[in-house]
């Protein structure tokens, strides 16, 4: 069985850039964090600064290479794992002294890990055969964080060769698989995040990567990132029927992370734990069965019994007390802690400048917005670079974006070819067919803006790494796009990794504002928000059933939600009057808004 690190949280994908080589930054402390492989420019800037630094020749994968992408993410991978491999052996032989790499690694384990008493036992003992023999003991203990990677299923474009003919298993999402599964990555995961991709996901059973041993251990691991439980077991089937195995569902809040946000229909992340808790074994039987009946027919071993099913989650997390009711009550067993790490430079890649706005970044810095390409809601920080970009090409009447990249080139609505509606060609049609409507002025300025929001996300998310590295990415195209979740406001101090790990255990506190709610009551208040918006934006329509119904449905769970909190036992223990007034509050708002569907332009 593969050694797996004591630490009971994990650094979660964001952006592109920013956990680009978060591996190489924290892997060799047992931490596991996540790897964007959809930007394959990207990667190849990283081979270039990686081989440089450990002094070894860069050899350029050039676009006129066949499967250039998949080579591109293969190599990177294993650049990574190599350098974090020679970082852990090189770890383990540190004296155990004051400052050391091997200190800081047992130092950051959680309090209640073994090997953390082992490891203070060691440290204080006066028996020195005693203390040689312990600290041999915890050299072979040292074991690095996951090395895993995340694609974005919705980010998987065609791809045609010259001569305009499509390029079989050519496409983003799937070349990207391909460069993961071919490098030589291991006790590692793939994570897929953003809904089912049916094409993706037969793609998968091409490759024995995916299979277990003999043991029943799998070398690279599935893990579905979801935001209810419906979607585990629909997406968890559909692969089983493949004969593969999800090993972890990783449950992400619907509305309070960062970046791409898929809120649910007023389902709160509570409820939806409490779902997976009291359905898991079900869950797990359900999906052996059909994994079984699977291996039979293609004559591969069948088990005995089920492999490990991992419940894991994140979004807003943000004290102690939150990851232990997690860990404790549901059963979660790694929380994911993003945002606040993009104010830890030993642990992201984020420029000084984005950096800056991050620390001082208030409520209402952070905003919901309908700026990404792809359609979804999209956190997003105001005022960076790309913003003030943005803006200024709308001001010189030239708005939209260069598209060198063609990642989130989807839109067929004006051209044969998909364009992404952030570039400069969409928004030149798009602008002109609305003009040419004649709509009413204030219906006018309404569409022109959802047009003109738009942002290039595949060079802005990416810029950050090449400002930092002094690395070039695309000429003339330096502007930085981030997307923290709306808990970094509640973090305002550049920190070292072990400052944040004492904070996520409980060694200190980095919040200041005692005023900063519970997890749980900021994603309340952001789907009342959000339901407050969606009537906003039906105000004078005329009336619509359909819509009608599911504002009421979402109106029914939010109530049962608050319902659900009120007799949630031992929640903010230490705050448990201003928990129970805030649940109130949302409520007192969510019926004012509700009233509102009685008005007659909604009945």
């Amino acid at each position: 069985m593969y050694n797996s690190s004591e630490h009971k949280f994990h650094i979660p994908v964001m952006g592109l850039a920013y956990t680009i080589d978060s591996p190489i930054k924290v892997a060799r402390f047992g931490i596991a964090s996540v790897i964007s492989i959809v930007e394959d420019r990207l990667i190849e800037m990283m081979r270039s600064y990686y081989y440089e630094s450990i002094q070894q020749v860069y050899k350029p994968i050039t676009t006129k290479e066949e499967d250039y992408r998949a080579k591109r993410i293969t190599d990177y991978l294993n650049l990574v794992n190599k350098i974090v491999q020679e970082q852990v052996e090189k770890l383990k032989k540190s004296a155990f002294e004051a400052g050391s790499e091997i200190v800081k690694y047992f130092e950051m384990l959680p309090d209640d890990s073994k090997l953390k008493h082992l490891y203070t036992y060691m440290m204080h003992t006066e028996d020195e055969l005693e203390k040689a023999k312990v600290e041999s003991f915890l050299r072979s203990q040292v074991v690095p964080g996951s090395i895993d990677v995340n694609i974005m299923t919705k980010v998987d474009g065609n791809k045609y060769d010259q001569n305009k003919v499509l390029i079989e298993d050519g496409s983003d999402a799937v070349a990207a698989l391909r460069g993961y599964v071919r490098s030589d990555l291991t006790n590692s995961s793939i994570i897929f995040s953003a809904g089912m991709n049916p094409r993706l996901y037969n793609y998968l059973e091409q490759f024995d990567a995916f299979n277990a041993d003999e043991q029943g251990e799998f070398k690279k691991k599935i893990v579905i990132k979801v935001s209810d439980y419906r979607s585990a077991l629909i997406q968890g089937k559909y692969l089983a029927k493949k004969g593969i195995w999800v090993s972890e569902f990783r449950i992400e809040s619907g509305l309070n992370c960062g970046g791409h946000a898929f809120a649910t229909d007023g389902y709160l992340m509570g409820p939806i734990l409490e779902e997976f808790k009291s359905k898991k074994e079900e869950l797990v039987s359900t999906l052996f069965d059909i994994y079984s009946q699977a291996l039979q027919k293609k004559g591969l071993k069948v088990f005995t019994t089920p492999h490990p099913v991992k419940i894991t989650a994140q979004g807003g997390i943000g004290t102690f007390e939150e990851q232990k009711f997690l860990s404790t009550y549901y059963g979660v067993e790694s929380a994911g802690w993003g945002s606040p790490f993009l104010l830890v430079p030993e642990a992201t890649t984020v420029d000084e400048d984005t950096m800056r706005l991050l620390r001082k970044a208030e409520k209402g810095n952070v905003v919901l917005s309908k700026n990404s390409p792809l359609g979804i809601r999209f956190h997003y920080l105001k005022e960076t670079s790309s913003a003030i970009e943005k803006q200024d090409r709308i001001s010189a009447g030239n708005p939209g974006s260069p598209c060198p990249e063609k990642h989130l080139a989807f839109n067929t609505e004006f051209t044969e070819e998909p364009l992404c509606t952030a570039s400069k060609k969409y928004q030149k049609l798009k602008i002109a067919q609305l003009q040419a409507q004649q709509l009413p002025e204030k219906e006018y300025q309404k569409q022109l803006k959802e047009v003109l929001d738009k942002e290039c996300l595949c060079v802005g998310l990416s810029n950050a790494a090449s400002k930092e590295y002094k690395v070039p990415f695309l000429k003339s195209l330096e502007a930085v796009t981030i997307c923290p979740g709306p808990n970094i406001v509640n973090f305002s101090k550049t920190v070292s990794l072990k400052t944040m790990v004492d904070h996520i255990y409980g060694r200190t506190n980095l919040i200041t504002d005692a005023k900063r709610p519970h997890m749980f009551i900021a994603e309340l208040n952001l789907y009342v928000d959000f339901i407050k918006e969606q009537l906003d934006e039906h105000e004078n329509q005329e009336p619509d059933t359909k819509k009608k119904k599911y504002f009421e449905e979402f109106f029914r769970n939010i109530r049962n939600g608050i319902a659900y909190y009120r007799q949630l036992p031992d929640i903010a223990a230490n705050q448990e009057d201003q928990f129970l007034n805030a649940l109130n509050l949302a409520e007192q708002t969510l019926h004012q808004i509700e009233a509102r569907l009685m008005e007659p332009v909604l009945a």
